[in-house]
């Protein structure tokens, strides 16, 4: 009798947090989102406006605690293209449907966070770079 006891107590206590983890894990399962599945919404104006203000916002940071220059533009170049091919899947609305190669990004990326860069805060940037993206500009309103 006191074995047969102590052995519905131990069961209890021990099928319990089976049970109970075994529900729990099941629930989450189903409320898991297959990635291969999702539909990605292409970057749109608003978003790439975001995405290059915060970049430029880390290069004027990062310059000012003295992180080099190049060092900073490749994480917030880094980091904007991880963004546009993780929430957007390499998709930007007005170059279409097809997924931008990553190279291609890294460039757009570097460009649009120094030219918002010197926009907001010149003397982060260094004087050879304003010089060398004021002549892409120039010669891009030619």
């Amino acid at each position: 009798m006191i074995i047969n006891l102590y052995s519905r107590k131990f069961l209890k206590v021990l099928f319990f947090p089976i049970i109970l983890f075994s529900i729990l894990f099941e629930i989450t399962i189903l409320n898991k989102e297959i990635k291969a599945e999702k539909k990605f919404l292409a970057a749109t104006e608003k978003d790439l406006y975001l995405y290059k203000g915060m970049g430029a916002s880390y290069l004027c940071t990062a310059s000012k605690a003295g992180i080099e220059f190049p060092k900073a533009v490749g994480v917030a170049a880094a980091t904007y293209v991880q963004v546009i091919e993780g929430k957007h899947g390499g998709l930007v609305k007005d170059l279409g449907d097809k997924k931008i190669e990553r190279e291609k990004l890294f460039a757009g990326a570097e460009f649009q966070i120094v030219t918002t860069a010197i926009q907001y805060c010149p003397d982060s940037v260094p004087k050879e770079v304003t010089n060398k993206v004021k002549k892409i500009l120039k010669k891009k309103n030619k």
